[in-house]
């Protein structure tokens, strides 16, 4: 009985044990992970006024539109708004701004001032006076319908003195941009 519990027997019995169950460790399919549950944010539907101009770019004309934000933020509306205001109007008697397929500006909010910064394209839109006037305008007018100042605008993301014939040195407010 003396060599069959040998110290040599005996590990390499536990080592024999040991390699055994490590072998059922590693051939055991592993537990399948549960997927993460997307994060569904509930989206708020908010009414906005977003204006638009008369076919002959002498008029702002306001269309009620139904937004989806979920934030109710000033900043989140606004740039739902403006994104709005970029696929343009419902209405086949109004004028949207923005080219087909052209991208929304940025909105950005620091107290009751607006900023917006345009995308450079804007700067070759080649509008005339009256259109870029209408482009601002409609802007503004959108941003500052509900709450805010004043609207200042940026053109790819850096300050310029005018946009074609219009000077952007200034902030515009809603008396800026009243119809006549």
């Amino acid at each position: 009985m003396r060599k069959l519990f040998s110290l040599f027997n005996v590990v390499a019995a536990a080592l024999f044990v040991c390699s055994v169950l490590a072998v059922q460790a590693v051939q055991r399919t592993p537990p399948t992970p549960t997927p993460p549950k997307p994060d569904l944010e509930e989206r708020q539907a908010l009414k906005v006024k977003v204006y638009f101009t008369d076919p002959q770019v002498q008029r702002l004309k306001p269309e009620t539109r139904t937004i989806q934000v979920v934030q109710t933020n000033p900043r989140a509306v606004a740039q739902a708004a403006v994104n709005v205001w970029a696929q343009g109007p419902f209405d086949k008697g109004l004028l949207g701004l923005v080219p087909a397929g052209g991208a929304a500006p940025k909105v950005y909010l620091r107290g009751q001032h607006f900023f917006v910064d345009l995308p450079e394209a804007y700067a070759r839109l080649r509008y005339g006076t009256s259109g870029e006037r209408m482009l601002l305008c409609t802007l503004t007018r959108t941003l500052l319908d509900a709450r805010g100042q004043d609207v200042t605008f940026l053109l790819g993301g850096q300050t310029v003195e005018t946009l074609g014939h219009m000077d952007l040195r200034e902030p515009y407010t809603r008396g800026d941009c009243a119809d006549e």
